[in-house]
């Protein structure tokens, strides 16, 4: 649209002449961008982006659209014909389409603003809905390529993060048929994503979502809260399998967060364009110009090598968008490739005649030289946004990838573009992201977020999602082995969170504050899409709190979490599958008591740091990690103020000017005998509950 009706003269004079056009970034303003998408989706049964809406000089909704092209063609109306008819409407219509509007918002609030019955759930229905949850999913495998659903695929990770939760669960149950079925869905999955064209194989990261069944063509936008979700599941797997595969899918997405999408302070930027000019100077920038190539290029940067990486790559000289005829209907990449690995390495190693190791390793050669041709191509524009969400989630990952990582292998080989760096400098960049928002987005005497910073931070206030995703990352940051400082961020966010957001009568949390009268409608979002939503993770982060601090506090976040899922009672029975994260946040809440693993140590010695790696390094979604350095004397203050029983077990386990670190593993109000090495916490975690 922005081509053909924007840039558009006769279009222009329409728009000038009779509207008062408004664009709005959906990123930086979600609140204002939820309004009218709801109003469309209402209306017409589904939207999307480009969002188009005409409103009343009040903001009410009059009517709306998604894509319009510019001429009336396939029976659709053109936008030109659109606005004339909106216009005639205004002129001749206006009390009727002002009150049609009013009518619509005032039954939306209605109906969004859900209201809980009872103070929680009933027993079982945890169970209930990610059971129906994973079973729907399962339906929608595909078994030929992965993924859940039909194309455009998008890789939703809260569906990956549903299913090892279930797994888990089955395993738990001793049902380890079932639980094996479910990780192979998994595993499949990831392993066609990460070879298919929607990760890009020489910079790193994925793009936004793939146009075919299998994977292959992207729409080539990369997305920041994509590659934080996906770290964080490719390190779930890892976690379970032990397979460098995923942990080095994990670290290419990392290293190119860290190398492209970083700013010099720190900041963590949103997105990259999917478009860009073919050349310096050309008119039109076009799809994925920055990411295909013509088999003749590799020829000519790659020589020897380039029938190697032809082979592994299925680069063909008519182009390869030919798997699906999805791919490339309209022959927009004729003559071009997307990589995408369709066989395994090992059989091509063996087809060239050469040991694997060897063979990865000119792999990786080759694409540090197309990536370095690629870097004098004019590149995608840079979004350098800075949201507070899609930061929060990110440093999560950031974080767990500094202790989870420390299980690879001896010997695990990096090839480009993972850089194979020590794990812990990856919490310094989670660190250093978190630093950026409160010193730039955070108002320490209102306690209170802003949502995103360009140049400044934005008039924007922090949304549900701000605080809810960011309060994650902190808690990561804390057990991954950060200091008491985020953690005690981490609970006054949630103070500020609940004096914003918090329906106190009904239960739930509203996605806005609520302040601004222009924002016509406040929704209780639950669904789980391309983001989690933010009641969801706060379900998490509530359980999570509860099992950090003691008596009433810890009380009164349990209860907020389980008054949040009686708001969404009727959705977790009916559609467990628009809401798998808040299935598995209703399961961890029903566990009777989550284990909490207390480590006792002096800070950053070699010992602690290894033993704080065993804590982490087993899949457990059920398990709190307590860090606590009692020669501290801010730690021991904060843990004094927060939780007794933790300062009381440091003193008690505390092994003076000794470098040693003891853990203890505890659950229903029971401690293990304390243990000193990393084996023998592995083992401890490892054991079933006793019936």
């Amino acid at each position: 649209m922005e081509v053909e009706s924007f840039e558009n003269d006769e279009v222009v004079k329409l728009l000038n002449d009779w509207f008062v056009s408004i664009k709005v970034d959906r990123e930086e303003r979600p609140d204002v961008d939820k309004v009218y998408m709801t109003y469309v989706q209402a209306l017409y049964g589904g939207g999307g982006w480009p969002l188009s809406v005409f409103l009343s000089p009040d903001l009410k909704p009059l009517m709306g659209g998604t894509y319009f092209p510019p001429d009336d063609k396939f029976g659709r109306p053109g936008f030109k014909t659109v606005l004339k008819k909106v216009k005639e409407a205004w002129d001749n219509k206006r009390d009727m389409l002002v009150q049609s509007g009013a009518l619509a918002i005032e039954q939306l609030s209605e109906a969004l603003s859900a209201t809980a019955n009872m103070d929680k759930v009933p027993d079982g229905l945890s169970h209930t809905a990610i059971n129906q949850c994973a079973e729907q999913l399962s339906a929608s495998y595909d078994p030929k390529y992965g993924g859940f659903g039909a194309a455009p695929k998008f890789p939703r990770p809260v569906e990956i993060q549903l299913m090892l939760y279930y797994c888990k669960m089955l395993e738990g149950a001793a049902k380890s048929n079932q639980a094996n079925a479910i990780l192979e869905m998994v595993l499949f999955s990831l392993k066609c994503m990460a070879r298919g064209g929607i990760h890009d194989h020489l910079g790193g990261g994925f793009h936004r979502y793939s146009v075919d069944e299998c994977w292959h063509v992207p729409h080539f936008e990369k997305m920041m809260y994509d590659q934080g979700q996906l770290a964080n599941v490719y390190l779930d797997v890892f976690s379970i399998k032990n397979d460098a595969f995923y942990s080095c899918t994990c670290r290419d997405i990392l290293d190119y967060v860290r190398r492209d999408m970083t700013g010099p302070k720190g900041e963590i930027f949103s997105a990259e364009d999917a478009d860009s000019a073919e050349y310096e100077g050309a008119p039109r920038k076009k799809e994925g110009a920055f990411y295909v190539w013509t088999s003749k290029e590799v020829d000519e940067i790659l020589g020897e090598h380039a029938k190697l990486f032809k082979d592994h790559y299925y680069i063909k000289p008519s182009g390869n968008c030919d798997l699906s005829r999805r791919s490339d209907p309209h022959n927009e990449f004729k003559g071009k490739n997307v990589l995408i690995e369709r066989n395994d390495s090992s059989v091509l190693a063996s087809k060239h005649g050469m040991p694997i190791d060897k063979y990865l390793e000119i792999l990786g050669e080759c694409r540090r030289k197309l990536f370095d041709v690629r870097l004098g191509r004019p590149k995608p524009h840079l979004d350098d946004k800075v949201i507070v969400s899609w930061n929060g989630l990110t440093i999560s990952a950031f974080a767990r990838a500094s202790k989870i990582l420390r299980a690879e292998s001896e010997g695990t080989k990096h090839n480009f573009p993972d850089v194979g760096c020590d794990p812990k400098e990856y919490l310094q960049v989670g660190e250093r992201a978190a630093a950026f928002l409160r010193k730039q987005l955070y108002d320490e005497t209102t306690r209170r977020l802003h949502h995103s910073f360009r140049n400044g931070p934005s008039k924007a206030p922090g949304f549900l999602d701000d605080y809810a995703f960011l309060i994650l990352g902190l808690l990561d940051l804390y057990e991954c082995g950060g200091s008491t400082d985020w953690l005690s961020w981490a609970i006054q966010l949630q103070e500020t969170q609940d004096e914003l957001f918090l329906d106190k009568e009904g239960g739930g949390y509203f996605n806005t504050p609520g302040e601004d009268p222009s924002v016509l409608l406040r929704v209780k979002e639950d669904h789980d899409g391309a983001e989690p939503s933010g009641n969801s993770v706060s379900v998490i982060n509530l359980v999570r709190l509860a099992s950090l601090v003691e008596g009433s506090r810890s009380a009164s976040y349990r209860q907020k979490a389980e008054h949040i899922l009686a708001v969404f009672e009727t959705r977790l029975k009916d559609m467990a599958m628009a809401v798998p994260l808040m299935c598995c946040a209703a399961d961890m809440l029903s566990v009777p008591s989550r284990k909490q693993v207390v480590l006792v140590g002096r800070k950053h010695s070699a010992e602690y740091e290894t033993m704080l790696a065993a804590a982490h390094a087993s899949y457990e979604p059920n398990k709190t990690v307590i860090h606590v350095d009692p020669t501290d004397p801010q730690e021991m203050k904060f843990w004094e103020e927060n939780n007794s029983n933790i300062a009381q077990m440091a003193k008690s386990n505390s092994s003076g000017e000794d470098e040693r670190a003891v853990a203890l593993v505890c659950q229903n109000f029971t401690c293990s005998p304390p243990v000193t090495s990393p084996s023998a916490l592995e083992e401890l975690l490892s054991r079933k509950p006793a019936k």
